[in-house]
C-alpha cells in the first residue's frame, strides 16, 4: 500500500482542472483521483492510471492538468514485472539488451 498523499499545491491544481469547462475526461479522470488521494490511504486504480499517463503525453494539456495527472500516477500501486523479466533483473540482465558469448 502506498503512504503517498497528494500535496496542497497539487489539490488547488487538480481542483482547477475539475472546474474547468475546457477540460477533457481523461484530465478530468485524473484530476479527480489526485484529490480523493488527499487521504493517504486511497491508490489510484488502472484504469485512472492509463488516463493519467495519457494526459501525461499529450501535448494539448495544460499544466494543472499534467501535475494532477502526475500526482494521480505517482499513487498507483508499482507494476508487478512479470516472472521471467524479473528473475532476470535479479541475476543483472535483461530481458531485450545485448549479451555477450563465452568462448
Amino acid at each position: 500500500m502506498t503512504t503517498k498523499s497528494t500535496k496542497p499545491k497539487a489539490a488547488k491544481k487538480a481542483s482547477t482542472v475539475l472546474s474547468s469547462t475546457s477540460t477533457g475526461k481523461a484530465s478530468k479522470s485524473a484530476a479527480g483521483s489526485a484529490l480523493t488521494q488527499v487521504n493517504p490511504k486511497k491508490v489510484t486504480s488502472t484504469k485512472v492510471a492509463s488516463a493519467a499517463s495519457k494526459v501525461l503525453r499529450d501535448g494539448r494539456t495544460s499544466s494543472a492538468s499534467k501535475s494532477a495527472a502526475g500526482s494521480a500516477l505517482s499513487q498507483a500501486p508499482a507494476k508487478k514485472l512479470p516472472t521471467a523479466i524479473a528473475s532476470d533483473t535479479k541475476s543483472g540482465t535483461s530481458s531485450g539488451g545485448p549479451r555477450t558469448l563465452k568462448k
